[in-house]
């Protein structure tokens, strides 16, 4: 450019920089526009292309993914009131049965962008409703599905039970996968030792871990079941926040369809679409609050329960009830659970 307007300086000495110079201010100073409004609205660019190019098959994969509970209709709930989710993983191996593995009783409160979520051990001993027996509560899901399990919950918790999301372990690894992994709080080797268990390693500290890596860390049953519920919502929260960065919305298409199959709810496409939205927009991810039901271990005829403890059933009712309240001023932070690794020991 330089050797250009030097050739024009000799023909025509003032006229070059009323004809270059001006342009090239224009032409910075909007470069400089746009980027600073690309910086500042960012999110709202990457999801006008999201909405654009990938929503139609986003919906369309949630639409498969949709399954009401039985013949009822999912509650109409706005995107902007507190609701209740209950979070199913499913861990089928060979031809066991389909049981949930993991139990999150979840409450989100869009509003506040705040998310409870309540760890409920898989083997409390609890009514199975629709059953008429006593057993685990994870045996809800083997017996009636969803509904069985809503319906348990339900009636353990005393609050209602608005969506369900079961997603099979089978699916996790492609979906961390997809999104580039995850960052895990891992600071020391985890390691199945005995023989009855499968072989399992993940090594400690690694700054990004792989979808089996990711299967590895919530598979491991082999220390307590209060540390188990602990990396399962420590999952969550890790797989949350890596999804809603903004190189990743774009490949939010790919995790929904390899979900596909290994994924279920009785929320509707658009339901979840605007709150997905909804949530992208937030300056900040979601505020996570955790909290374990407490109990001690007992053992029924040869079989190893958990027994829930009534009185922290009634602060975990309450704390529920405040959660969902549309019209709480304040909300209850969980009272913090200590690990009981002796009375809570796995012993599946």
């Amino acid at each position: 450019m330089e050797n250009s307007a030097a050739h024009l300086t000799r023909r025509k000495p003032k006229k070059p920089k009323k004809r270059w110079k001006k342009p090239l201010i224009i032409i910075l100073s909007t470069l400089i526009v746009l980027g600073g409004v690309g910086f500042i609205y960012q999110k709202q660019l990457v999801l006008l292309a999201f909405n654009l190019f990938a929503s139609g098959t986003v919906k369309e994969a949630l639409d498969e993914s949709f399954k009401p509970v039985g013949d009822q209709d999912a509650p109409v709930v706005e995107h902007t009131d507190p609701f209740s989710l209950l979070l199913l993983g499913i861990d089928q191996r060979d031809n066991e049965p389909s049981r949930s593995d993991t139990i999150i009783y979840s409450v989100v409160r869009p509003e506040k962008n705040k998310v409870l979520l309540l760890s409920i051990p898989r083997d409390s001993y609890t009514d199975i409703i629709g059953r008429d027996v006593k057993s685990k509560i994870n045996s809800a899901y083997a017996h009636g599905e969803a509904k069985m399990a809503m319906d348990t919950v339900e009636h353990l918790l005393e609050n209602k039970v608005d969506f369900y999301a079961a997603i099979n372990f089978n699916g996790l690894k492609d979906i961390v996968d997809a999104v580039g992994g995850v960052e895990l709080p891992i600071k020391k080797n985890i390691e199945n030792k005995l023989k009855t268990h499968e072989k399992l390693f993940v090594e400690a500290n690694k700054p990004i871990y792989s979808g089996e890596e990711a299967l590895g860390y919530v598979r491991y049953r082999e220390d307590s079941d209060f540390n188990r519920t602990m990396r399962h919502r420590l999952f969550l929260s890790a797989f949350m926040n890596r999804a809603l960065e903004v190189k990743n919305l774009t490949k939010i298409p790919d995790v929904i369809q390899i979900a596909g199959s290994n994924f279920t709810t009785n929320m509707n496409s658009d339901f979840i679409m605007k709150f997905a939205e909804s949530l992208y927009m937030k300056d900040n991810a979601p505020t996570i609050s955790n909290y374990m039901l407490k109990g001690e271990g007992a053992t029924r005829s040869g079989t190893w329960y958990y027994d829930l403890s009534e009185s922290d059933l009634q602060y975990v009712r309450t704390l529920l009830a405040n959660w969902l309240d549309p019209d709480a001023t304040e909300i209850m932070e969980p009272e913090s659970a200590e690990s009981t690794d002796s009375a809570t020991a796995d012993k599946a």
